[in-house]
């Protein structure tokens, strides 16, 4: 399992797998192994004094939750595109998608697809208003250049216009048959073209012709039910996806230092002009993983 150390003088350090990831799943080649895992992180937890060790398994078949307590639990949204364009399109929510996808082909949105410095800078710039939407602080910039620099082919970002301005965008990585959604964002005044709808479902069709079998949506908090019906309207599939942590969190702990430190995050960001609101991401960010 790939696992990193996180160190921070905010939250503590900690052992993940795998920060800013949604999943990370074990290699194994039997239930033992999971044991002796286990019992390797629990000792060394304690012999070098970390906070905690996070786990993120997509599946219960990991079997560590058996060996380690359950932590955080999340929906996990997955789309089967083994099925014909026709059928996946038809099981689409009717008015909140593909009323939408008409409405965006209608008012002629164009499309982009690449990695080029441009597309970068014009989806940083809708990330940075959404975020902003959401009083929550960006990515850092190099963030993103990082994640092309590393992955190459593997990332594509795809951006919707109108009149030359952007609408929407999404980040995806692709592993083998799999397409990962990892980042969207969009700008509020032209929500009503169905920018987002739009670039969705260009991103399945293409996915499919390429030969993908799954688009992994990715986790909602179990709080935000309003993310979590918007992927549904898609025609996913939702589970469950819980995270094991060793020592586990006490349930009547009071908030902590990171949760109370991102909330007055969130008050300042939300009045911070985004000159300055990249810099304050680019110091906060890796102190959240």
């Amino acid at each position: 399992m790939v696992l990193c150390r996180v160190s921070s003088w905010i939250t503590g350090t900690r052992l993940v797998s795998l920060p800013f990831a949604d999943h990370c799943e074990p290699l194994q080649d039997s239930p033992a192994d999971s044991l002796e895992f286990a019992n390797w992180l629990r000792a060394e937890c304690g012999r070098q004094r970390w906070k905690y060790v996070e786990l993120r398994p997509r599946s219960s078949t990991a079997d560590l939750d058996s060996h380690l307590p359950g932590s955080l639990s999340y929906y996990f949204h997955t789309l089967d595109l083994t099925p014909g364009l026709d059928q996946i399109f038809q099981g689409f929510h009717k008015d909140s998608v593909q009323r939408r996808i008409r409405r965006a082909e209608k008012v002629g949105l164009s499309y982009e697809i690449g990695r080029s410095e441009q597309l970068v800078e014009d989806f940083y710039g809708l990330l940075l208003k959404t975020r902003r939407r959401h009083s929550m602080f960006p990515q850092p910039r190099a963030w993103f250049h990082n994640l092309i620099t590393c992955l190459g082919e593997g990332v594509q970002i795809r951006l919707a216009r109108k009149d030359g301005a952007p609408v929407a965008a999404l980040l995806t990585l692709r592993h083998e048959s799999t397409v990962v959604y990892k980042y969207g964002c969009s700008d509020e005044q032209f929500h009503n073209l169905g920018g987002m709808p739009f670039l969705f479902w260009r991103l399945i069709e293409e996915s499919k012709l390429s030969g993908a079998a799954e688009l992994d949506f990715g986790r909602s908090e179990m709080e935000n039910e309003g993310l979590a019906l918007f992927k549904d309207r898609f025609g996913t599939t939702r589970r469950l996806l819980t995270y094991v942590r060793y020592p586990q969190a006490r349930k009547d702990a009071p908030p902590t230092s990171l949760r109370w430190g991102m909330r007055v995050a969130r008050k300042i960001f939300s009045i911070m002009p985004d000159t300055i609101s990249p810099a304050a991401g680019s110091i906060l960010y890796r102190h959240i993983g």
